[in-house]
């Protein structure tokens, strides 16, 4: 068996007191936002898993067609000797990668989730006796110190993620992606890509209405970490696509006047009738679009690489 190993970078109560921060700030904001993130509690993270089986539900399709189209495309043009996947979970997507990189020495997982890369981790480290593979237990959107592995490095951010950060948000992500790879080293990125506003919609709020109750979720995670007192049934389900921005938000429509109390915070916050809770903000790109922001965190795209019917993008890109 290879080595693996796994570093915890997280303080103790970093998750719950990241919660807390997200909660206060968010829920005493103008209009009323909380982070996605926090969707993805062990219900939360099974309601996704059944969101990627639906019909109106492409993104993860059409990803997963382009990994097993271009693998070896990918490998030969990263060259990469270590791979980094940033939010990596079950680490299922990249095994085509890792499979095609001939020459990889050491995967380097990131995620919160310590179970998720126990589990991924041990499992891969006996697959393949020849691969280091030494685990992070990180939030991507915080300073990062990776481990010393050989280059060149790929860093992968799959699943269309980035679409979740804020226009100066993802500058500083792709800043600070930048900040850990050298000169030679690549990033293999997922980007969900602009096209019909039906489709879009759809996609974010499904006929059987599993994306509402993933949406809701939030608002059970609440309750148990913190003490509120939510009522999930009081809110309702919305998906709306902002044409200007060309991003879907996800929101919360509060079906009546109501005020919720959050024991942990000592918070009572009201919500008028109609009154939306924005949860999640996902933006879709065009290649022009992904280049430039790329171009201006100093890395080059390479290569573009749709599925079939040209939904989703996975690009390359090397750092300058």
């Amino acid at each position: 068996m290879s080595p693996f190993q796994i570093t915890r970078t997280l303080p103790k109560d970093a998750t719950g007191a990241a919660l807390r921060a997200d909660v206060l700030s968010g829920l005493t904001a103008t209009p009323k936002t909380l982070p996605p993130k926090w969707f993805y509690d062990a219900h939360g993270s099974e309601l996704f898993e059944q969101i990627t089986e639906l019909p109106e539900y492409y993104p993860t399709r059409a990803e997963r067609e382009i990994l097993l189209d271009r693998a070896g495309e990918i490998a030969a043009a990263s060259g990469a000797r270590t791979l980094v996947e940033l939010g990596s979970g079950s680490s299922e997507k990249t095994r085509h990668v890792i499979d095609a990189l001939t020459g990889l020495r050491a995967y380097v997982p990131v995620d919160v989730s310590e179970s998720a890369l126990i589990g991924a981790g041990e499992a891969l480290a006996a697959e393949r006796p020849d691969l280091e593979v030494h685990a992070l237990v990180a939030d991507f959107t915080a300073p990062l110190t990776l481990p010393d592995t050989p280059g060149p490095r790929l860093l992968a951010f799959l699943g269309g993620t980035v679409g979740n950060l804020l226009p100066d948000e993802r500058t500083v992500f792709l800043d600070s992606v930048r900040a850990l790879l050298a000169p030679g080293d690549a990033l293999l990125l997922g980007t969900d890509l602009v096209k019909d506003e039906e489709v879009l919609v759809r996609a974010y709020d499904d006929a059987a209405g599993v994306t509402a109750a993933f949406d809701k979720n939030v608002l059970s995670v609440v309750n148990r970490e913190l003490g509120a007192d939510f009522d999930p049934d009081a809110f309702a389900h919305v998906a709306l696509w902002d044409a200007e921005n060309e991003w879907i938000e996800m929101r919360l429509r509060s079906l009546a006047e109501q005020t919720v109390k959050i024991r942990a915070l000592d918070l009572a916050v009201d919500f008028a009738a109609g009154e939306e809770l924005r949860t999640e903000v996902s933006a879709k790109f065009r290649e022009d679009g992904v280049r430039s922001e790329l171009r201006s965190a100093g890395m080059e795209l390479t290569h573009w690489w749709t599925d079939r019917e040209a939904r989703f993008a996975l690009s390359l890109s090397v750092v300058r």
